[in-house]
């Protein structure tokens, strides 16, 4: 057991580490950003990144503007929502193993967009994908809560999210497998199921941007979080309206990762490795977590797609499960 002054050297350490760690998250988030203007099919200099945002050279500003910024947009769109949904499945839980993929809110949110392409829904307006995923998603939310009513442990839960994702899987590969498909549907079915960023528009970057207005609620309801964590009696004594908190918690949760899996597919465990990282990092303060959460996964995501860029094209689904999967154990042996 540690002792006092081990626990306030710890204390002394995250507080210090929290004051400077926002502003070290949007430095990295800054440099990765020009990085993923920078590389691709056509490296560009840093010079000619330059001129292309600005509009001076017309080759860069073709590529930067109608290839790159788009995908690097969504790309911290995306890794923002994750890691946020991430955060608030671990405040409504009381676990910080609780995570949007794990739960299988994610693969409800990809469910229903692959239904809405098989059956054609999204053919005439892509902006359809985002209502059906947030109606796969609360379906999935819905059978995970009346689990939590009923008093289901941490182990019932994974496990009941474990039924979840093959039950739902198994829809997705119900309609990717029906003959009557066009090559074309197969094709973004198949892209919903692995999870990617390419040939993002500026049209996608649209059908995320309420990811910003959902998150910045986030942002006043930090302390009432923190509260939450201590339980739910105690956080009722001390003023909070548990029930409402989280029946917010839970909105805002839905929405950010049914808007993330429209635009990208299913992306795993960024709502588990980025919230949990800071939270060793910085402490259990959400006022501090909320912020490092939004930024810090836009930044992951935005690694994690340089770095399937340069391994030969690897999808950011693929690689961002093979960096949280192992993190996954290693958090599953450190919490045994």
């Amino acid at each position: 057991m540690p002792s006092a002054s081990t626990t306030s050297a710890c204390r002394n350490r995250r507080a210090a580490a929290g004051r400077f760690a926002v502003p070290l998250a949007l430095a990295v988030l800054v440099i990765l950003a020009f990085a993923s203007l920078c590389i691709g099919d056509m490296n560009l200099t840093p010079a000619r990144t330059l001129d292309g945002l600005l509009r001076r050279e017309e080759l860069a500003t073709f590529v930067i503007w109608n290839m790159r910024l788009p995908r690097l947009l969504v790309a911290m769109l995306v890794g923002g929502a994750l890691a946020s949904s991430g955060l608030v499945m671990q405040a409504y839980f009381r676990n910080s193993l609780a995570s949007p993929g794990l739960l299988g809110v994610s693969a409800g949110g990809t469910a229903g967009a692959v239904v809405a392409i098989g059956a054609g829904f999204a053919v005439n307006t892509l902006f359809f994908l985002p209502f059906a995923s947030i109606v796969g998603a609360c379906f999935a939310t819905a059978c995970v809560i009346m689990l939590a009513r009923r008093g289901a442990g941490t182990e019932r839960l994974l496990l009941a999210g474990i039924a979840l994702n093959a039950m739902l899987g198994a829809v997705a590969s119900y309609v990717l497998s029906n003959a009557t498909l066009t090559y074309e549907r197969n094709a973004q079915i198949l892209f919903w199921l692995l999870g990617g960023l390419e040939d993002r528009t500026w049209e996608h970057v649209w059908m995320a941007s309420p990811i910003v207005l959902a998150a910045l609620f986030l942002w006043p309801l930090g302390r009432q979080m923190d509260l939450l964590s201590l339980g739910a009696d105690e956080a009722q004594s001390l003023g909070v309206d548990v029930r409402r908190l989280r029946r917010v918690l839970l909105v805002l949760s839905t929405i950010l990762t049914a808007l993330a899996t429209a635009v990208t597919g299913t992306v795993g465990f960024v709502g588990l490795t980025v919230p949990h990282i800071f939270r060793l990092l910085v402490g259990p303060e959400h006022k501090r977590l909320v912020p490092l959460s939004l930024i810090g996964g836009a930044a992951f995501v935005v690694a994690c797609d340089l770095i399937g860029r340069e391994a030969g094209g690897l999808r950011i689904g693929i690689v961002t499960s093979l960096i949280g999967g192992p993190f996954f154990l290693w958090l599953l042996r450190r919490e045994a």
